[in-house]
């Protein structure tokens, strides 16, 4: 069964926004592919056909020059490009394996890569936000382009990133196409059917391709899960449902919000049978916790496989509670609850304990999966909008419906924007108001749990300890600062993040002339040279969020005693007792809490502004089109050198704020030739004006300190009364 809704916002049938236009390109290109791989398969089996061998062996000359023909055109790389498809295993991983030393790609996995890109690009098209965030682009990035170990340390830090909910909930629609896209670029023919299926519209494959080690990735997910029974706060009680119906357990589910509690009921029925629901939210907002298995690696794990620290801390609460063998039982989840309570439902030795006779998942990508009871009533409730779920039959040119006998409720909410869209208190509304019959159909499948509640109890999910994110570097005492943008914890921490320092020697008096008015602030001299840095941050995962940074500095001598070639001494000196440091000219970042922080926090002259980087590899690619700036090139050999901890200085009314920055990483010096900054003629102000003021608005850095991957915090800013 499935109900339909509308609402406001739709686009027109035969609309051409850009997103509908590249599904279109996607479904074409795929049929190209197909029409190729079926010529592949024809061409293999002729091939490998008992009357071609047989005319072989009897007229060598035509009949061995007509299977070096056929396997001239699947093999060479201006032919189809690729192993014959029928051929054994063994022996089409051997083909595989050689096409792949000299460079021959299998032109029709070629072609359905790139209808697999273009849906990818069509959801990319409704959903911008994605492509800005740097760690999903960076994922995108190395799975597309067939790297491997880059692919998977691009998702250990998605895994890692402390603000990357909006990014990781990407990986919900967009897993299933770059999970093909790498099983495509396989060197196993055999493996191909499983990257086909996503890519073609048909019933994906239940094996799992090889190459892609999903225990593996969510290896970080292994603990044994908890649950602790715990009260709900008095306020929390007033808005506890005393009535069984759907949107009284989707409000109770709103109630819990989403730190890593559930709660489960006893219902007494119409016809005076006492049955149970479970009620589960979805994932945490934010950062990862470690406490709670309620969290993005968590619903990676839930995504992929049937048993996660989230099903075992359920089983725990399940069993503490007290349910009967053989009661009935009602799953109630959104988003990653919805997934959660979905495997436990596909759990044999789980249906065999309780009847589970409904599932109803709001806003869960549960299309891939089956209750292991026939009996079980499951429902799918899904907004358009919502890049959550996505379900099967909404991907790119794909007609294939898994579970025709669900009852599904596929609607185009008002809100487009995500995570907006995702929102339970949105679904509630919009079940109220956009698709109110929905809500009766599943109020009437969920008859015999409407009626009073008779007992409530909540329970507090959890993960066995293990030590946090960046022990024990990063594990230090905090303080909360308030700021405009809400309060900020100092030390700021960067969990992963990456960096390439540009110094270029300038004169002395354009540096000087940069500087504020006060007196006691002078350039360091090299000689007589001063030296300018043009810092680029590419901050994956931070306490304040994913952000990119540029920023222009100088070194400047200590305040109260200037010395000459004080900076060189200052070098052998602890971080903390340095009296020189760098000033901080101009600051440009990515995002608004960044800003906040910088300007309010360590004094520095922050803009908000566009930027793309790459500091990943040798290759530094760094753009900003507000700022008109570029950074690129290639560097060359470096020499290892010591931790880079540092200080930097800013103005905050009429102090002095000194920021203490200490990182560790792999830093390496390298020679500034291979890397050059340019700036657009109405490049903006005021870093384009420092820039050509100090002459380096064009030049090559005399040398650059890069550091592809490296842990960092900043400390409060301490005001100096000069």
């Amino acid at each position: 069964m499935r109900a339909d809704g509308h609402a406001p916002g739709r686009p027109a049938p035969g609309g051409r926004d850009a997103g509908e236009l590249l599904r279109r390109c996607a479904r074409d290109v795929m049929d190209v592919a197909e029409g190729i791989r079926a010529v592949s398969a024809r061409t293999g089996a002729a091939l490998s056909a008992p009357p071609l061998a047989a005319s072989a062996r009897r007229r060598p000359r035509t009949g061995l020059a007509a299977q070096w023909a056929l396997l001239r055109a699947l093999t060479n790389k201006e032919g189809l490009g690729g192993p014959p498809t029928s051929a054994p295993k063994g022996i089409g991983q051997v083909f595989g394996a050689a096409g792949e030393v000299l460079g021959r790609e299998n032109l029709a996995a070629r072609i359905a890569v790139t209808s697999l890109r273009l849906g990818i690009a069509a959801l990319l098209a409704d959903h911008p936000e994605f492509a800005r965030d740097p760690g999903m682009r960076r994922l995108m990035e190395t799975v597309t382009a067939d790297r491997d170990p880059e692919a998977v340390r691009a998702l250990r830090a998605l895994f890692r990133d402390q603000g990357a909910q909006r990014a990781l909930s990407g990986l919900a629609p967009l897993m299933g196409e770059l999970l093909a896209v790498r099983t495509l670029l396989d060197e196993d023919p055999h493996n191909g059917e499983t990257g086909w299926a996503p890519a073609a519209g048909r019933e994906p494959s239940v094996d799992q391709p090889q190459g892609i080690d999903v225990p593996g990735l969510a290896h970080t997910d292994e603990e044994q899960g908890a649950a602790e029974a715990v009260d709900l706060t008095d306020q929390e009680k007033q808005f506890i449902a005393i009535e069984g119906s759907l949107l009284g357990f989707l409000r109770n589910i709103e109630v819990l919000s989403t730190d890593g509690r559930i709660l489960v009921q006893n219902v007494r029925g119409p016809d005076g049978v006492v049955r149970y629901v479970v009620q589960a939210p979805g994932m945490t907002p934010g950062r990862p916790r470690n406490h709670s298995p309620q969290d993005v690696v968590g619903a990676w794990r839930n995504l992929f496989t049937t048993d996660s620290p989230y099903t075992r801390s359920v089983l725990l609460a399940l069993a503490d509670y007290g349910i009967p063998r053989g009661a009935e039982l009602a799953l109630i989840g959104h988003g990653e609850g919805g997934l959660a309570l979905m495997n436990l439902a596909q759990d044999e030795q789980f249906c065999r304990t309780y009847r589970v006779t409904h599932v109803v998942a709001v806003g869960s990508p549960i299309d891939a999966m089956k209750p292991a009871d026939p009996r079980t009533w499951v429902a799918g409730i899904t907004n358009q909008h919502d890049i959550v779920p996505v379900p099967d039959d909404r991907r790119a040119g794909s007609l294939f419906d898994p579970h025709p006998h669900w009852y599904r409720v596929d609607y185009t909410g008002p809100t487009r924007e995500f995570p907006l869209c995702h929102m339970l208190r949105e679904y509630i509304e919009h079940l109220r108001t956009v698709v109110p019959q929905a809500r009766e159909d599943v109020d009437a499948a969920l008859t015999p749990y409407r009626g009073p509640i008779v007992r409530t109890q909540a329970y507090q999910l959890k993960d066995r300890a293990h030590p946090p994110e960046g022990y024990p570097f990063l594990t230090l005492p905090t303080t909360s600062i308030p700021t405009t943008a809400g309060p900020v914890d100092v030390p700021v921490r960067y969990y992963d993040s990456s960096a390439a320092h540009l110094c270029f020697p300038v004169s002395a008096d354009a540096a000087r002339g940069l500087l504020p008015g006060a007196t006691w602030l002078t350039p360091s001299r090299l000689g007589r040279r001063a030296l300018a840095v043009l810092s680029l941050y590419e901050h994956r995962c931070s306490t304040i969020g994913p952000y990119t940074e540029i920023a222009l500095s100088l070194v400047v001598d200590d305040l109260w005693r200037p010395r000459p070639y004080d900076v060189a001494a200052d070098l052998l000196r602890r971080v903390d007792l340095r009296r020189t440091g760098r000033y901080v000219l101009s600051l440009a970042v990515t995002s608004d809490e960044a800003r906040v922080v910088a300007r309010e926090i360590w004094g520095q002259p922050a803009m908000r502004t566009t930027a793309e980087a790459d500091l990943t590899g040798r290759r530094i690619d760094v753009r900003s089109r507000d700022l008109g700036l570029t950074v690129e090139g290639r560097l060359g050999p470096g020499v290892r050198c010591p931790e880079s901890d540092w200080i930097l200085y800013g103005r905050r009314a009429a102090g002095t704020v000194r920021t203490l920055v200490r990182a560790h990483g792999r830093l390496r010096l390298h020679r500034g030739t291979g890397v050059r900054l340019r700036l657009d003629t109405a490049a903006a102000e005021p870093l384009a004006g420092q820039l050509r003021r100090l002459g380096i608005h064009r030049a090559r850095p005399r040398f650059v300190l890069s550091c592809p991957q490296f842990l960092l915090h900043r400390s409060a800013g301490a005001l100096l009364p000069r």
